[in-house]
């Protein structure tokens, strides 16, 4: 959000510095994010000043040049050269000296220096409107008409103004700043000085208003106010009101537009202006329509509405407003226009944020109403803009005020206590202070009593709800570092050293993932409910609901890092990034006992989780690029064993709603990790249509089982064998069995057991498959002779014979 400095100055005296004010602000909670300095002409007119023109002759060696003689007050005049058709004595003009800088209102900034032109040195340049920024004209240079004396600074003549913009990082709670009013509310309790508020009195009005408004849903839309002001002249917006558009990024677009958009961005109330010949039967409807009907939008797409969507409506039903959020193409304010009718409402938050989040429409009226308008505030705002369109445009409002408000909505009562604001705060703050400060933030004090007292809240302050929420106003206004801390205070006071420490653990774990080629992602902790719902892997009443959703999108907590995590990896592949390797530390969420109250109702978890597709390498010259493959995610996986020394852990293979096969490992018959290939229909939810690998990893799980139990060994000096067997097995039996009872066979001379072939195939029958393994034997006390490795192989065979029903190939 942008506020300017100049504008806030309407509303309440600011001598400080801005820097100052911006610091003031953030440690108030409107986190000032940068400073950004605004000039209405680029470069303010900087070092270019008026001259007159005190002799003007043609150059003796061009015809389409003039040779003049400007005097801008210094003891001698100027010689300049000027291709200007229109340069003659006795003009006032514009001139740039040697060594100032032009900023053109299109091209780069040049700086002045002297030169030669023809053989005739000049000083200076008599400038055009277009050379300096200040319009758009080229046909030749600028004569002014004023009495200002050679050498008066340009921009003293043209006035032109310099601005900060506070660039505010408006966290989604604080609606009730987002406009100027708003920030210098929160600045009127910091600096304890008067809001100068605009004149909003009642516009005068005569006979009968010609508009008449139906509400028929007054949920989604709780107020509803209207103004109908006719004899209106479309035109351009006076200067001032331009400059204050323009520095906060706005566009001008003319007087009836520009009127509304400032009002929304100085009192925060978004408004609309309906052409009152769009208006068939001169009734407005504010209703829904019904699924998949068309709308055309100001920017002329073709929009099928939801039937969710509220709508402004004309007498014949059809649709001129998407309410709240954006306008229709044919009913807006154009350059024929002389009548309109002026809508100030207050829409539901809920109803506005479904409509804007399915249509992807994002506008400063969407970004005020999702958060909560003031319902209060309608007529106010209305008032204000019809005094501006009266003084811009020679309009006179027709009628009453429209201003349907069923149920009016009263201030929150609050009861406070000063035990607990002194226990919250964490000292005494003065009776007097915190009193001052809440009725500076236009709450009403009630029923004062010795231990307390209550407050009516703001109807603008949506965000304020309960007693910590009070106490908080109170001390982001008295200041958080007002705040002394005890002498004693110590770090045993404030923190704990666990054995463990979760964050240097993660941030070395994610260094060695990270050179094992993966990206680290965040992504975002809400989530669509139909992930779980149409998983059967994943129990949909588990979900955690949000109840003040931004959108259907947003509706639950995620139960796994997976459909975040694919969302990433689907973003990534249609933007031509095929081969990816991403890792994201998160939290899953999970309701364990629907029937428990407060925390124990809810599980919250940290997990790792991993994603594998495409391709293992970029196309290289050097090596063959292949598929990534189950196994290269398993390598992964035992890195990260084998990096927090964890040995002792089962394996299942697993094939469900998520996996089309794979691995679970479990540690002490807690699940530890999961992980394989994804099966299609789960990457179909992401619109994902290639491989994807995926491990989750109970992160708790692992970073609370330290093993610190690494003994070292000297390297033994007696030499590794390795001897290899064939193993035609039933197909259900899997690598991991084969191992665990090859360990606990041969439990002093086995070091390794690997698998380098699998076959499957007609040769060894339909239900059966191939295991070529390798056997690495050492002995670390003597040289193996043939006869202890045929014995321990002997052995060997005929365990896998007995207990798997192998048959050993030769």
């Amino acid at each position: 959000m942008r506020i300017s400095i100049n504008w806030l100055k309407q509303y309440i005296e600011l001598d400080e510095p801005v820097n100052q004010i911006a610091e003031l602000l953030t440690m108030s909670g409107l986190e000032v994010e940068g400073v950004e300095k605004f000039e209405e002409v680029t470069g303010s007119l900087s070092g270019l000043v008026l001259g007159v023109v005190v002799d003007c002759q043609k150059h003796p060696e061009a015809d389409r040049l003039s040779l003049a003689k400007v005097d801008i007050g210094n003891s001698a005049p100027l010689s300049i050269v000027c291709g200007a058709p229109n340069v003659a004595r006795g003009q006032t003009v514009v001139v740039a000296p040697v060594g100032s800088t032009i900023f053109p209102t299109k091209g780069d900034p040049f700086k002045i220096k002297k030169a030669k032109i023809r053989g005739v040195t000049s000083d200076g340049m008599i400038c055009a409107e277009d050379e300096i920024g200040v319009g758009v004209e080229h046909d030749g240079i600028m004569v002014l008409d004023t009495n200002l004396p050679p050498g008066t600074a340009a921009n003293e003549y043209f006035r032109t103004t310099t601005d900060h913009i506070l660039e505010i990082g408006l966290t989604p709670n604080r609606s009730d700043a987002i406009s100027h009013i708003g920030v210098a509310r929160d600045l009127k309790a910091l600096l304890d000085r008067p809001i100068n508020w605009p004149i909003t009195e009642a516009p005068e009005s005569g006979s009968v208003n010609p508009i008449k408004v139906e509400v028929e849903n007054y949920q989604a839309c709780p107020r509803y106010s209207g103004l109908t002001i006719e004899n209106i002249v479309v035109g351009d917006s006076p200067d001032w009101l331009q400059s204050r558009l323009r520095s906060i990024g706005l566009t001008p677009i003319n007087n009836i537009v520009d009127i509304t958009n400032f009002v929304m961005h100085e009192m925060g109330q978004p408004m609309h202006a309906f052409d009152l010949k769009a208006i068939k039967k001169n009734t407005v409807v504010v209703k829904t329509l019904a699924e998949g009907t068309p709308f055309i939008t100001l920017d002329e797409k073709e929009r099928k509405l939801k039937h969710f969507d509220l709508m402004i409506c004309d007498g014949e039903q059809n649709g001129m407003c998407i309410a709240g959020v954006f306008g229709g193409i044919k009913s807006g304010v154009t350059s024929s226009t002389s009548g309109i009718f002026l809508e100030s409402a207050c829409f539901s938050a809920d109803y506005v944020r479904k409509t804007a989040q399915h249509h992807g429409l994002k506008t400063d009226a969407s970004f005020r109403f999702e958060r909560g308008t003031d319902p209060n505030l309608t007529v106010t705002a209305l008032f204000r803009a019809a005094s501006l369109i009266k003084e811009l445009t020679g309009g006179t409002v027709r009628g009453e005020l429209v201003d349907i408000y069923p149920e009016e909505i009263k201030p929150l009562k609050i009861q406070l206590t000063f035990a607990n604001i002194d226990r919250l705060v964490g000292q005494k703050i003065p009776e007097v202070r915190l009193k001052r400060i809440l009725t500076d933030l236009d709450f009403v004090i009630e029923n004062e009593q010795p231990t307390g007292f209550e407050v009516l809240v703001p109807s603008y302050r949506t965000d304020v709800t309960r007693e910590a929420d009070v106490i908080e106003e109170i001390l982001r206004i008295y200041g958080y570092n007002n705040i002394e801390l005890d002498e004693n205070y110590g770090t045993g006071y404030l923190a704990d050293f666990p054995l463990v420490d979760p964050d240097r653990t993660r941030f070395g774990l994610a260094k060695m993932l990270a050179s094992l080629g993966f990206f680290e992602i965040y992504t975002n902790s809400l989530t669509k409910p139909e992930y779980s719902i149409d998983n059967p892997a994943f129990d949909g009443e588990q979900s955690v609901l949000i109840i003040n959703k931004l959108s259907e999108d947003l509706g639950v907590l995620r139960q796994t890092l997976l459909f975040t995590g694919l969302e990433s990896v689907a973003h990534n592949i249609n933007h031509r990034q095929t081969n990816l390797r991403l890792l994201e530390f998160g939290k899953t969420y999970q309701v364990i006992d629907p029937k428990a109250t407060g925390l124990e109702k809810y599980q919250e978890q940290q997990h790792l989780a991993l994603f594998m597709t495409g391709n293992n390498q970029d196309d290289s010259w050097l090596d063959k690029t292949r598929p990534l493959q189950f196994h290269d995610l398993s390598l992964v996986i035992r890195k990260i064993l084998e990096k927090f020394n964890i040995s002792a852990y089962n394996s299942r293979v697993i094939q469900d709603g998520v996996f089309e096969f794979g691995l679970s490992i479990t540690v002490s018959d807690k699940s530890l990790a999961r992980f394989g290939k994804l099966t299609p229909k789960v990457c179909a939810q992401t619109d994902v249509k290639q491989t994807v690998f995926y491990a989750e990893v109970n992160w708790d799980l692992l970073v609370n089982k330290p093993n610190d139990d690494i003994v070292f060994r000297e390297v033994s000096k007696y030499p590794e064998v390795r001897r290899d067997l064939s193993l035609v097995l039933d197909k259900h039996i899997s690598f991991n069995e084969i191992e665990m009872l090859a360990r606990s066979t041969e439990r002093q001379l086995l070091r390794r057991i690997n698998v380098f072939d699998v076959y499957e195939g007609d040769k060894i029958g339909k239900d059966k498959k191939a295991y070529a393994l390798s056997f690495v034997l050492q002995d670390k006390n003597r040289t193996l002779t043939d006869r202890i490795i045929d014995k321990c192989m002997s052995r060997l065979m005929r365990i896998f014979e007995q207990d798997l029903g192998a048959f050993i190939r030769t």
